[in-house]
């Protein structure tokens, strides 16, 4: 009896040694894993997520800012009555084609 315990004593102390052993290298692995994941990602010129919230907070508020002078454009065109027609695109006026002169 007392050699089977012995063996058994054995036997789990291998298979803890090697559980713990494994483990090590998944969380080795895992590190390095990240490591260059983050070294190949860097390379690709991606945004931190701090970045991208400030650039979105700033694109935010220049479309509130853009509603409100648009707002304001529409109150002083109202206010103006229509005296002053609206201008026309440059692209429309290039657009119109040209007499072609006789001698040509």
């Amino acid at each position: 009896m007392q050699s089977e315990n012995r063996i058994f004593d054995d036997i789990s102390k291998i298979i803890n040694g090697a559980a713990g052993t494994l483990a090590g290298m998944s969380r080795e692995f895992e590190g390095n894993a990240r490591e260059r994941a983050k070294e190949w990602i860097g390379g690709l010129d991606f945004v931190s997520r701090e970045e991208f919230d400030a650039v979105k907070a700033m694109a935010a508020q220049a479309r509130e800012q853009v509603a409100v002078l648009e707002a304001r454009l529409a109150a002083l065109e109202a206010a103006a009555g229509g005296a002053a027609a609206p201008a026309k695109p440059a692209a429309a006026k290039s657009a119109t084609p040209k007499a072609k002169k006789s001698g040509e």
